[in-house]
């Protein structure tokens, strides 16, 4: 396919500041497309179980992978069997077609999983385009599950077309009331024993460059703080990073080492409270995540951050909640993640409060999105950077240098909440 006009980006040495592997700047027009924040009203009422399950999911996923070469049958087994799980509350999701002509399909923007699939809401239209590889395909979420058949197909995402892209058919699907199915944009290699055939299916991401379609295997992610149930009020770009979305350095590090973070888009990080520098979470591995959307932290960091804040746990929510007294005197958290540390504001750290009904709470109360991971440091992914944080922050996986990037946005001190 040929390259895209030059419209849109140079990345340069002012704008960029590399901690790992510098990125080539990008000759062609990266692709963007528009994302959309919504809240599924038909999803569980407790956002803290959602991604419990949802992290409970992704550590066995990982170990499941690394046992055994063909993880497949566990995952269509979940699937076809029924077994109980917790739909997703929040949720980004883009337009994608699928075919040609296309059928457009609302789909979850997921950094945690790489397989694209698509038939839990609206069925796929088989084209001209369309081929059976003949391949079982089955994968689990926490949030939800999937079985099905492994198709190629072209698939549309904004101005960009992917010719062969691999797309799993659901024949089975729970969890995913409301949505058509996910883009994975993660790691490709979590892809891999998912299909009966065995091997890894490229992500959207990786076919496009391959392709020539776009100059780097990247992908931009903007996401907004909103106070709105469904708004489209995000961006992904693939192929490089929009330069109007953050302020000051985006700033580059590697994917961390250290197992099982390192099996997804994970980093290091240590988290202060406060300006004292309370210790909450001492330097350690874990994940950004699109797919999940609080900020979760293992149980012995979480009841550091509880002390400090004076909070209490909310049996409704199953979050932490403050008072008016204690949020006027709530500090900020700092995220010291490589070399540089990230400020995220008292305001950042509430939710929402005009959505507090939403998620089953008091219209009154003031609830934090920090919450517990469900264990303790020490297992290899200790926490959960959602999409709370990264609202807050420019995002990039960069997958061909096996680095994540952040910068500051107009958002991050915004008061919103």
């Amino acid at each position: 396919m040929a390259r895209l006009s030059a419209l849109l980006l140079a990345l340069t040495a002012a704008a960029v500041s590399v901690s790992a592997k510098p990125i080539v700047t990008v000759r062609d027009a990266p692709v963007t497309l528009a994302i959309a924040r919504r809240f599924n009203t038909t999803g569980v009422a407790n956002l803290l179980k959602a991604d419990q399950a949802r992290a409970t999911v992704l550590k066995a996923r990982s170990q499941a992978s690394a046992a055994s070469a063909n993880v497949l049958d566990a995952a269509a087994a979940a699937a076809d069997v029924g077994v109980p799980v917790t739909n997703g509350a929040v949720v980004y999701t883009a337009s994608v077609g699928v075919g040609s002509p296309a059928t457009s399909y609302d789909l979850i923007i997921d950094t945690g999983s790489s397989n694209t699939w698509i038939g839990a809401g609206k069925s796929y239209v088989k084209t001209s385009t369309s081929v059976d590889t003949g391949s079982r395909v089955a994968v689990t979420y926490g949030s939800g599950s999937f079985s099905g058949e492994e198709y190629t197909d072209t698939v549309t995402i904004g101005s960009l077309v992917i010719e062969k892209q691999g797309v799993g058919v659901a024949s089975r699907s729970s969890g995913f009331s409301g949505y058509d199915g996910i883009l994975g944009i993660g790691p490709v290699d979590l892809t891999d024993g998912t299909t009966s055939s065995g091997g890894e299916i490229p992500t959207v991401v990786n076919a496009a460059f391959a392709a020539g379609s776009i100059d780097a295997n990247l992908i931009g992610i903007s996401f907004e703080p909103t106070t709105s149930l469904s708004v489209t009020n995000g961006e992904l770009m693939f192929g490089g990073v929009d330069t109007t979305k953050y302020t000051g350095a985006l700033t580059y590090v590697p994917i961390t080492s250290t197992y099982p973070a390192s099996a997804y888009v994970g980093i290091d990080q240590s988290i202060t409270y406060g300006s004292s520098g309370t210790n909450i979470l001492s330097s350690t591995a874990g994940i950004t995540d699109t797919g999940t959307t609080l900020i979760l932290l293992a149980s012995d960091a979480l009841a550091r951050y509880q002390r400090a804040t004076g909070a209490v746990l909310d049996n409704n929510t199953g979050l932490l909640r403050i008072t008016t007294a204690q949020f006027a005197s709530l500090q900020s958290l700092f995220f010291h993640i490589g070399d540089t540390t990230y400020e995220f504001t008292p305001n950042a750290q509430i939710w929402p409060r005009s959505l507090n009904t939403a998620i089953g709470g008091s219209a009154s109360s003031i609830y934090l999105i920090t919450a517990d991971l469900g264990t303790n440091s020490g297992e290899g992914l200790d926490f959960i950077n959602g999409y709370t944080f990264l609202e807050r922050f420019y995002y990039v996986y960069d997958s061909a240098n096996s680095q994540v990037g952040f910068a500051t946005t107009s958002f991050t001190n915004a008061t919103t909440n």
